[in-house]
């Protein structure tokens, strides 16, 4: 049966009980009744505030149970929601939202300065309840990309509005207990959990991940079903053993990782503790082209691979755009099934396809005969020093087996005789003394990494490298540090000989 995503609560109450728990955060729960009569009262009062079938609403909050009421209410109105940051810079923000035109801006900040909004605290009172009938919007979500490097730009996903109850959802499945520990303003944390909920699951929120406490939810609550960015599988790694094993987290049956490179040995330190049968890793992009799926056991037999596609197409090419014979590294382009422009658009871009509607994400790589892909790192992040290519992933990945690291970034700095220096940027727990990390790094990364690919320099910090969905801005804080360098800024540690 084909049901409008705004009608999931209603349908849900109706046939789980209406006092069954839809979404939990911070101990708080939402039932599917509630859930429905709060989604209902705020698309009354968004329609009365203009918003129209076919527009966007900007939705700039935190993760927590009223996140979700907006959502539905937006959908309810017939129209699209696109996920901000609520902490976006203003300049930012304006720039996304020059792009957007959003009928509302829900949340955010005060000096993002929207033609119209409404606060994160905002209370519909003195709207009914009851059902709300509209039309099913075009396009069921639109999410932003692009900050880092420049101009922003809008990522409209094409699939309606519309659930289909009686089709097998292709990752999570009907009825899963979900755990969510990502920012919703990323895609895969907004389809994940907006998934679980539209196959009648229970959808367990954190509002910041912790790394304990993601165990002790998933232990409370018997969840099955997770998704993971590698940082946050490297910072449960990293607690003592006896805390990990203080939490019975037998319930899991299903570990999802993505969005962010996985380094080999913490992908088999979790299939030696829970088991290769329980861990998938997804590979593709926002705009859904093409994409890969590899459970644990297929991968335990081709280790670093991400898998192969299955829905869409794949191939390798070199600098010249010709396709490369299988197991040769170069750029990796994607097409979508059912052909280009058939899953997104963008607003504020033009997509880049070649001739004959392929497209890439800017990720380097290979395949083999059998189709699988195994990836090395972004084109725009690459560092060519001394005429050899260092992909800062495969350098991250050695620097965060260190237990003492808490994440890192690696970026290619201007050197007037390599051409580039590789540069290291370290997150440390206050506690930790930099110093003895540093003196011990060449020792440790000699095991890990040929002596070419060492960082050159370092600098530590108790600040995030990483953002909450583990992804990381290179292009950002390679520029940052060019303009100290320039402004003689004393910065880099040099790395100890």
């Amino acid at each position: 049966m084909l049901l409008p995503m705004g009608d999931t609560p209603r349908w849900y109450a109706d046939r789980k009980g209406h006092d069954t728990p839809a979404i939990i955060h911070s101990g708080e729960v939402l039932t599917w009744s509630q859930l429905e009569r709060g989604a209902n009262r705020r698309a009354r009062a968004f329609m009365d505030l203009g918003v129209k079938p076919g527009d966007f609403v900007a939705v700039g909050l935190p993760n927590s149970n009223t996140f979700y009421e907006n959502t539905f209410a937006i959908w309810k109105c017939g129209a699209t929601p696109c996920s901000l940051s609520y902490r976006l810079p203003p300049g930012e923000a304006a720039a996304i939202l020059e792009l957007l035109r959003p009928s509302l801006v829900i949340g955010g900040e005060a000096n993002w300065n929207a033609p119209k909004s409404v606060p994160a605290d905002f209370v519909p009172e003195g709207y009914d309840d009851a059902p709300v009938e509209a039309p099913v919007a075009r396009y069921w979500k639109a999410m932003t990309s692009g900050g880092s490097t420049g101009r922003p730009k809008v990522i409209v996903d094409h699939m309606p509005a519309i659930h289909d109850t009686l089709a097998i959802p292709p990752l999570v499945h009907q009825g899963a207990r979900l755990l969510n520990p990502g920012p919703l303003y990323h895609n895969a944390p907004f389809i994940i959990s907006h998934s679980a909920l539209l196959g009648g699951g229970l959808l367990v929120g954190m509002q910041k991940f912790d790394a304990e406490e993601a165990l002790r939810l998933i232990a409370e609550h018997r969840i099955d079903w997770v998704n993971f960015v590698p940082t946050m599988m490297s910072r449960i790694w990293s607690l003592p053993e006896d805390v990990r094993k203080r939490y019975d987290v037998s319930s899991l049956q299903t570990v999802f990782h993505m969005a962010a490179p996985m380094p080999q040995w913490l992908k088999e330190a979790w299939i030696d503790w829970l088991g290769a049968e329980k861990i998938y890793e997804l590979y593709g992009g926002t705009e859904r082209q093409a994409s890969t799926v590899i459970p644990g056991t297929e991968w335990v037999k081709r280790k670093g691979s991400v898998g192969r596609v299955e829905n869409g197409q794949a191939k390798v090419v070199d600098e010249a755009g010709n396709e490369l014979p299988r197991g040769e590294v170069g750029e990796i382009f994607l097409k979508a099934a059912d052909g280009p422009g058939t899953t997104y658009h963008y607003i504020g871009a033009d997509a880049k396809r070649d001739a004959d509607g392929w497209e890439s994400l800017g990720d380097i790589g290979h395949m083999d005969e059998e189709g699988y892909i195994w990836l090395a790192d972004r084109r725009s992040d690459m560092i060519l020093r001394g005429g050899a290519n260092t992909y800062p992933a495969e350098v991250e990945a050695a620097l965060i087996a260190n237990p003492a690291i808490r994440s890192c970034a690696v970026v290619g700095l201007p050197d007037p005789d390599l051409g580039a220096r590789i540069h290291a940027i370290i997150e440390i727990a206050p506690e930790t003394s930099a110093d003895a990390l540093l003196a011990g790094l060449p020792a440790f990364l000699s095991e890990r990494l040929s002596r070419p690919k060492h960082p050159e320099s370092y600098e530590f910090t108790n600040a995030t490298v990483r953002d909450d969905a583990g992804k990381v801005r290179r292009t950002m804080l390679r520029d940052e540090r060019i303009r100290w360098m320039e402004e003689g800024r004393d910065f880099r540690i040099p790395a100890p000989r």
